[in-house]
């Protein structure tokens, strides 16, 4: 369900070459390209002047997105609760450290 196989591309430009002629084709191939190489100039034009640091900073002061129901609960939970919720579960509370 994603993307064109190689058969798919191959039957799509015989049906191009078909309908429009080597010539027109060959034309259309060539601004294809051509719009492509200014779209990756472009894209390398506003990634330069990205400012880096910055963004950089923002993302260490963003929470980290939680990826399983367990770092959810972590997240949530209070250092009392988790004291709790470890001696509960059969587990030693663990010594905090410092970060």
């Amino acid at each position: 369900m994603g993307g064109f196989h190689l058969l798919d591309l191959i039957i799509i430009l015989v049906i191009g070459l078909a309908i429009f002629g080597p010539k027109a084709l060959q034309s259309m191939a060539h601004s294809v390209g051509k719009g492509a190489g200014q779209a990756k100039a472009l894209k390398d034009k506003v990634v330069a002047e990205l400012p880096m640091e910055e963004l950089a900073e923002v993302s260490r002061q963003i929470p980290q997105v939680p990826t399983n129901p367990h770092q959810v609960i972590g997240m949530l939970m209070t250092p009392e609760q988790k004291k709790e919720h470890e001696t509960k579960d059969g587990q030693e509370p663990k010594a905090p450290t410092k970060d």
